[in-house]
């Protein structure tokens, strides 16, 4: 019964490495398939057995050599001792879950590579970004701080810029007063220029009715035959009395 039992179990194990191994093989041909082109165009050079064995055991867990194999070997002593010890019972499911976590592990293995490089690169384009944006920002507050400091003498330029509004609206105020002072001067000047040429007026008017009366009165006077009469006896009596004077 023993050695039935032993038999069983090696089978079965014979049975799980040669369906992982096939499932491994199926899963390899399409990822092979799909990146045969890029192999084949870079054409690499096949890897030593030890540098594939370092590969290898560097991909196992652990920080070194022995704790690496230990738990290559713990595993499958515990493998074997649940397989034999019948807690572990090897059925169709069991061999394809473990074909799939291969088939799962390698692809994750291959794919590790390709999805660091592209999470590199987007963690270097957020490195990038929020190195320019704080450089702008940087940029923008030593801006500000720049133009602060130039405002630091705003109180005193401010000062004395009332001080000459203050100024400018007192020079305004003069002129405006003597412009006011020089309108009124001038309208003054042309209301008394005005009265004295309405006085000269009226003068030249007085003086010229004042001669026409005198002219009426002499001619009214002189076309008087008494004054006439007196005017040359008047005449005759002053020539006599030049002549007794002996004058003429």
């Amino acid at each position: 019964m023993k050695i039935n039992k032993t038999h069983a179990n090696q089978r079965a194990s014979r049975f799980i490495a040669q369906r992982s191994a096939s499932i491994a093989r199926l899963g390899q041909q399409p990822i092979r398939a799909a990146v045969g082109a890029r192999q084949y165009s870079q054409k690499p050079s096949a890897p030593a057995p030890a540098e594939k064995a370092s590969s290898i055991i560097d991909s196992l867990p652990g920080n070194s050599l022995v704790s690496k194999t230990g738990s290559v070997v713990l595993g499958s002593g515990l493998t074997a001792a649940a397989i034999s010890s019948e807690l572990y019972v090897v059925n169709e499911e069991s061999l394809l879950a473990i074909g799939s976590l291969i088939l799962f592990a390698y692809i994750a293995k291959i794919a590790r590579e390709p999805y660091n490089s592209w999470a590199s690169t987007q963690i270097e384009k957020m490195k990038s970004v929020l190195n320019t944006s704080r450089k702008a920002h940087t940029d923008a507050v030593q801006s500000r701080i720049d133009n602060v400091g130039e405002l630091k003498d705003v109180v005193n330029l401010t000062k004395s810029l009332f001080a000459l509004s203050k100024d400018t609206a007192n020079t305004e105020s003069k002129v405006f007063e003597l412009t006011q002072q020089n309108a009124v001067n001038t309208e003054v000047k042309s209301v008394l220029d005005s009265w004295v040429r309405f006085e000269s007026q009226q003068r030249e008017k007085e003086q010229a009715l004042l001669s026409e009366t005198v002219i009426n009165n002499v001619n009214k006077q002189i076309s008087d035959e008494k004054f006439q009469k007196d005017t040359v006896a008047q005449a005759v009596a002053d020539i006599e009395q030049l002549v007794k004077e002996k004058k003429i």
